[in-house]
């Protein structure tokens, strides 16, 4: 399925900027940036609840926000793309 994840961290301090990269690190590894802290994450169920988990031990719930969006399986008829960037299908290859 689907999942597009977004979080907001508060950056105010060191402690904030260190959970923003730990947070983006766990996303790029599961996932493609789409925009700054947007990631298109295409995962099975139990990938899902590993990466929440991951995500919530992180984040500090009095600070910072996370959101899962579940796009299901059927996503390609669910987003629309305006603007510079080029879209890509979650499913296709992606050469570095």
């Amino acid at each position: 399925m689907l999942v597009l994840i977004t979080y907001d961290v508060n950056t105010q301090d060191a402690a904030g900027r260190k959970r923003l990269r730990q947070i983006s690190k766990q996303c790029v590894n599961y996932g493609q940036r789409v925009q700054c802290s947007v990631f298109e994450c295409l995962l099975d169920p139990a990938q899902c609840r590993s990466l929440q988990a991951k995500l919530c031990t992180i984040m500090d719930p009095e600070k910072d926000s996370l959101r899962f969006y579940y796009l299901g399986k059927r996503y390609e008829n669910r987003i629309e793309h305006f603007g510079c960037r080029e879209t890509y299908l979650p499913g296709d290859t992606l050469l570095l």
